[in-house]
């Protein structure tokens, strides 16, 4: 049987610089979205829409590019976060990102970073957290507990569940670069546990540090070096034994 393939790749700049999406924004997300869960005392998770977040996550990470240091791609510059959160989030409807509040800051909440969600699957319920950042100012304080806590709540409560609607995901997964220390204490300390090292899981940009292994000769993307990832997951039969009462104990720890 005769077949085709009439894929192209895109060529040049997919985006027009300043785009930030629909009016109204459509978070196209495969899920419900169960607002009063992903809210505590302290911290809100909030859809992130470009036109009210995008310059100032621009202006946080410009001034700290060490930020970006373990991330699988760059997401530097307001021109590369529009097109990033454009096409590999809100065109995706199994990834979603949010913006975290701190709402003891800044009168009505201050803007303290950002987190998502990626491949998210309704049929083998399970997702994976990601783009975990928070801002400078924000670190070392309650707010990165809260925001892991509030999406960990959000995923593995059951949608009837009287703590709070979730979605019933069976696994929630965290990924991380090996040698991202700060990223596997803090998802151990949410609960998570170590699975394994998946190998040359990510290409990474030019310049990023990578596993430390050579590329084969004539590999197609031979200048940019490959990533490494630890996994980790916290899974329902977790969540009911242990997970839930160890998350909301640091949610609601006084830091």
């Amino acid at each position: 049987m005769a077949y085709i393939n009439s894929y192209k790749a895109p060529h040049g700049p997919t985006l027009l610089p300043g785009y930030y999406g629909p009016d109204p924004y459509d978070i196209n997300w495969t899920m419900p979205l169960h607002e009063a869960t992903l809210e505590s005392e302290r911290v809100k998770l909030t859809p992130f829409i470009p036109s009210l977040h995008a310059k100032e996550y621009a202006e946080q990470t410009a001034a700290r590019p060490e930020l970006h240091r373990w991330f699988p791609f760059d997401p530097s510059g307001l021109d590369t976060i529009l097109t990033l959160v454009e096409l590999r989030v809100r065109r995706d409807p199994t990834w979603i990102l949010f913006a975290i509040i701190d709402k003891a800051r800044g009168g009505g909440g201050a803007f303290a970073g950002v987190i998502g969600l990626i491949n998210a699957s309704p049929e083998n319920l399970s997702a994976e957290i990601a783009w975990v950042l928070v801002f400078p100012a924000f670190q070392r304080t309650y707010v990165t507990t809260n925001a892991v806590g509030l999406l960990l709540r959000y995923c593995l409560e059951l949608p009837d569940a009287p703590q709070g609607r979730g979605l019933g995901f069976r696994r929630v997964q965290w990924t991380t670069h090996t040698k991202n220390e700060a990223s596997l204490k803090a998802a151990k300390r949410m609960g998570f546990r170590e699975e394994g090292l998946h190998r040359w899981t990510w290409v990474l940009p030019e310049g990023f540090e990578g596993n430390g292994i050579a590329v084969r000769s004539g590999d197609p993307e031979r200048g940019r070096p490959g990533r490494n990832s630890v996994v980790l997951s916290l899974c329902g039969d977790d969540w009911e034994q242990r997970g839930r009462s160890q998350v909301e104990g640091l949610i609601n720890h006084v830091q």
